[in-house]
């Protein structure tokens, strides 16, 4: 396949944008609808706190997550995707049929360990 010289800028963007640690999964969790901070960090288990705000707020600044402060006492902050976020939906199911067909389970748990390990 040739690559249009238009085109690469735009593919290494969104690559760099998406093969980020922990991004593809945080979309994936905001697929099933609107979460708060807690909700996504208790879906994703072992990320950091410092981590998944990091990864909102380049999502956020993408256009992908939009943060809503819920006006309730106390405030809570609400994520959810945007239009641009809803149109990964085709990208994460087929990563997600690429990955049943060719990863292997187990490897891929302990690899998943070995990462959880190391930080």
């Amino acid at each position: 396949m040739r690559f249009n010289s238009q085109m690469c800028p735009r593919f290494q963007s969104a690559i760099d944008l998406l093969g980020k640690r922990w991004t593809a999964i945080i979309i994936k969790a905001l697929l099933e609808g609107p979460k708060r901070f807690t909700e996504i960090g208790h879906t994703l288990e072992v990320i950091s706190d410092r981590m998944l705000s990091e990864r909102l707020k380049e999502l956020e600044a993408a256009g992908v997550v939009l943060r809503r402060v819920l006006p309730t006492t106390p405030v809570h902050v609400e994520y959810e995707l945007t239009e641009k976020g809803h149109s990964l939906s085709t990208v994460m199911d087929a990563i997600s049929s690429w990955a049943d067909k060719w990863i292997d389970e187990e490897a891929a748990r302990e690899e998943q360990r070995n990462q959880s390990a190391n930080g």
